[in-house]
């Protein structure tokens, strides 16, 4: 895992600090970004470390929710959310993973929303293409976490097996923050079996 390039980063919600890396194996560049001197280097180039619980979000890729204001899923509000929670605490971490589709890529998430609008849900239609439910893997966004300095973590999610996969990593959930979105009738079928099959808490759907 490397470093590849630090910018500064001024969305809407105010100024930030952009860290891009790479993994060994895998040539998408994920991003970190950070808000309150959150990925600091000493003068030997080392992270310094943070002393204290960090508001913290990891976000996998959505191109369709991020990007093209897809309402079939939560993604592009909660992508917005967090940045905005974030700036409002003066200090935190937005993960940005490239891990589309739950981790099967785009077009196969597009695939599974033809078989979506077939009446599938979002896990039968990934088990019809021959994936698991989430293929998502949260060891490169651990590394990249404790690359900047951090061990325990606020984490802003709806979903308990994030907190699992980034704790076996060492790092220390020390509080999971909700970031519920309302639902809409494009998505609510969606968000209930995140919540039935999945294990996402999620209140009034």
């Amino acid at each position: 895992m490397q470093r590849a390039v630090s910018i500064e980063f001024p969305p809407r919600h105010g100024v930030f600090d952009l860290h891009v890396y790479l993994a060994d194996f895998d040539q998408n560049p994920h991003l970190a970004i950070c808000k309150g001197g959150i990925g600091r280097r000493d003068e030997a180039g080392k992270p310094v470390p943070v002393d204290h619980p960090v508001l913290v979000r990891v976000h996998s890729e959505c191109l369709t929710g991020d990007v093209l204001g897809s309402l079939r899923c939560d993604c592009g509000p909660q992508l917005d959310q967090a940045l905005q929670q974030i700036a409002e605490a003066g200090e935190g971490v937005l993960l940005y993973m490239r891990q589309e589709g739950r981790g099967i890529g785009l077009k196969n998430k597009l695939k599974a929303y033809a078989l979506q609008d077939q009446g599938y849900d979002t896990v039968e239609a990934n088990e019809i293409l021959g994936f698991g439910a989430d293929m998502r893997d949260y060891g490169v966004g651990a590394q990249i976490l404790v690359d900047l300095g951090l061990s325990d973590l606020r984490l802003l999610t709806n979903n308990p097996r994030k907190i699992i996969g980034l704790e076996g990593f060492g790092l220390d959930i020390v509080e999971q923050v909700p970031i519920e979105i309302p639902a809409h009738p494009a998505n609510i079928e969606y968000l209930r079996t995140k919540r039935d099959k999945l294990g996402h808490l999620l209140k009034g759907i």
